[in-house]
Formats: structure tokens, sequence, C-alpha cells
């Protein structure tokens, strides 16, 4: 069965779980803390979706590492993925929650690529242009930097996006000199 399939199947379960436990901002935030933490450490990725090592290691490692950060619930869920041997996708579990819980409070999520830090302004036009493309009333900017892009912006929504870098506009040029 396909990874984003067995990801959805526990994420609706774990979110369900949350509703009746009413625990779902707890989990969310766990579940944010540990895809933060799996993003940012990469030998502990590798660690989980390495078939050489043991559950029993990686049950033990996933407890000392979050058994003091996060709820009892969302760590004896943990332990039951570690127990069926789906610590690989764990990081797909998570992700697939925070994606749920986001339609679920009907919220969308965007990335805005710039060259340099927005201003509060900026912030909110972007966020009125996601708005205006979504019809969502809520939207989480996500921002990043990158120099590569020489000006401009590039706006990510879902599997849209939307090029303004001035590095799109240089290429599109370069192809009709070409053409």
């Amino acid at each position: 069965m396909a990874v984003a399939t067995v990801a959805a199947r526990y994420a609706k379960s774990l979110l369900d779980l949350a509703k009746e436990q009413g625990l779902t901002e707890t989990m969310y935030k766990d579940m944010l803390f540990f895809k933060k933490t799996v993003d940012q450490s990469r030998p502990l990725l590798l660690m989980l979706k390495n078939p050489i090592v043991r559950a029993e290691k990686k049950s033990a490692i996933l407890k000392a590492v979050f058994a003091s950060r996060v709820d009892a619930v969302t760590m004896a869920f943990f332990e039951i993925i570690a127990k069926k041997n789906r610590e690989p996708i764990m990081d797909a579990i998570a992700q697939e929650f925070i994606n749920q819980y986001d339609r679920m409070k009907g919220v969308d999520r965007a990335t805005v690529i710039t060259t340099i830090p927005l201003t509060e302004a900026l912030r909110q036009k972007f966020k009125g242009i996601v708005m205006e493309t979504t019809g969502s009333k809520l939207v989480e900017l996500e921002e990043k930097i990158d120099e590569r892009l020489i000006g401009g912006y590039v706006l990510r929504v879902g599997d849209q996006q939307i090029d303004g870098s001035i590095r799109s506009q240089l290429n599109d040029l370069r192809l009709r000199f070409l053409n």
C-alpha cells in the first residue's frame, strides 16, 4: 500500500482519537514538534527509516527523545506505530496529521520565497493573494529567503505556484532570444 494512503489512515485515526479525548490542539502541537525535530535531525530520520535497526531500539530512542516533551497519548501512539513497524513513515503520518488538522480548521498554508525578509505590509499582501486564490479565511504563511532569485518572489499554495522573480523573468527573456 502506498505510503500516503497508510499515513492518511493513521493520521485520521489519531485525529479522531484526539477529538474524542479533547486533545486536538495538544496533538497538533506534538505533531508539529515531532515533524520539526525530525526535519532538523537527519540522523533521527535516517534511523527511523533504517530497516536494519530493530523496532525495540527505535522505540527506545523515540521514548528517550519525546517522552518528556509530548503528551502521554501521543507517546502511546508513537509506541503503537513502532510495534506495527511503521516507523519509516512516521514523518509522513505527522505531516498528514498536520494537513488534516489544517483542513478541519479551514487553514491554508502557503510558502513565499523572497530575497529579503518580509515587512508586515508585504506579509498581509501575500496573505490577501492566498485568500483570494483559495477562498479561505485563515492563511499560515511560511517565509523563506533565497538570494538566487535576484529580486521578486515565488509564492506556493498547495500545488500552485506564482513566480514573480527576476530570475524567472531573465530565464524567459533568455529563451525568447534563443528562439
